[in-house]
């Protein structure tokens, strides 16, 4: 996700022209470890909210432990792509996101598992929406020359695909969340 936001270097074919090392960043590799922060505190508090007995205490030992952690880097995260790539807009998002890490500070440790868990999702869903809000109209900006980036005019599918999929989606959507709910229903308790 960090070389998406920052860009690689793309030619005018729109081809790649970097190398395995170009990748390797200091903000693609900060944001890997942001995602790794987050994900461990989500993950912990997760496991906390579907467990009991001692699996539970752990967790949230471990929920507690990574929450003061993740919400730093993310926040060194969040103002770094900000500054560097955001829009007006996505600082309302990044206000969300902090406040969302201050409520799952408190209550991993208040051992809320429900609301640090909401937390920490709506945190990675404004990681995703400021992601992609930096970004447009680019899907993949290039380095070499901001004409040469793949934007979403020149990186769609033709038409005929496009419909293809929408019949695919309309068809198999249901099915997936019917699905998906059905599990969740299934495994609702601890």
């Amino acid at each position: 996700f960090g070389n998406l936001v920052a860009g690689v270097p793309i030619d005018a074919d729109k081809q790649f022209t970097g190398t395995f090392f170009t990748l390797l960043t200091p903000y693609a590799l900060f944001t890997g470890l942001t995602t790794l922060a987050v994900f461990l505190l989500h993950g912990a508090v997760f496991i906390a909210l579907k467990s009991s007995g001692e699996v539970r205490e752990d967790a949230g030992v471990l929920a507690e432990k990574f929450a003061v952690p993740a919400a730093v880097i993310a926040a060194v995260w969040a103002i770094w792509t900000q500054l560097a790539y955001g829009k007006t807009w996505t600082w309302a998002v990044v206000v969300v996101a902090a406040l969302m890490l201050v409520v799952a500070i408190v209550m991993t440790r208040a051992r809320n598992e429900k609301l640090a868990f909401l937390a920490t999702s709506i945190v990675i869903i404004g990681a995703v929406v400021m992601i992609f809000g930096s970004m447009f109209p680019n899907v993949m900006p290039s380095t070499t020359d901001p004409a040469f980036s793949l934007d979403i005019h020149n990186a769609a599918s033709t038409p005929y695909t496009l419909m293809v999929m929408t019949w695919v989606t309309v068809v198999f959507t249901p099915i997936v969340l019917l699905y998906q709910g059905y599990s969740y229903w299934v495994f609702r308790k601890r």
